[in-house]
C-alpha cells in the first residue's frame, strides 16, 4: 500500500466509454474524490479475495445475523459454538432490535478456510433469520 508519492506508479489504462461513463457515476455516488483512489479500491479487493481464496491464508472477519431470541435453545447454541471456537472469535456484540430479534455481530480471526466454516455453521442454524460473513486479509493489501 502506498505510503507517501514516491511510492506511487501511474498506468494507463483504455476502456470504453460507456463503461468508463457508468464507472464515473458510481465512484462519484460513493464519494471517491479520484479514478485513482477507486481503482486503488477495486484492486485491493480483487487481491484480498483471491488471498482468502487460500484456505490457509491469514484472515478476518465479520459474521452479522439477525435472529430471533424466542427460537428455543438459538440463543445458547450460538454461545456454545462461540465458546467451542475461542480461538477465532475476538469479540460480539449484541443488540436487541425488539421484543423477539436480536442483531450478533461476531468478529473472527484465523485461517481464512477455519473462519469460514465458523462463519457458516452460525449462519446456518434454525432460528438464524438472515446473516452474512465478511472477509479480509490481514495484513497483505490492507
Amino acid at each position: 500500500m502506498a505510503r507517501d508519492k514516491s511510492d506511487l506508479e501511474r498506468f494507463s489504462v483504455t476502456i470504453d466509454r460507456e463503461l468508463l461513463a457508468a464507472f464515473d457515476r458510481s465512484i462519484a455516488e460513493k464519494g471517491y474524490a479520484t479514478r485513482s483512489a477507486a481503482v486503488s479500491d477495486l484492486v485491493r479487493e480483487a487481491l484480498i479475495e483471491r488471498e482468502v481464496a487460500n484456505p490457509d491464508a491469514p484472515a478476518a472477519g465479520a459474521v452479522v445475523m439477525v435472529y430471533d431470541h424466542r427460537r428455543r435453545r438459538l440463543a445458547g447454541e450460538l454461545t456454545g459454538r462461540q465458546h467451542r471456537t475461542h480461538h477465532d472469535v475476538i469479540a460480539s456484540l449484541h443488540v436487541h432490535l425488539d421484543e423477539g430479534t436480536c442483531l450478533e455481530i461476531i468478529a473472527l480471526r484465523g485461517t481464512a478456510g477455519r473462519i469460514r466454516r465458523v462463519a457458516d455453521e452460525l449462519l446456518s442454524l434454525k432460528g438464524v433469520k438472515h446473516g452474512r460473513f465478511i472477509e479480509t486479509a490481514v495484513g497483505k493489501y490492507v
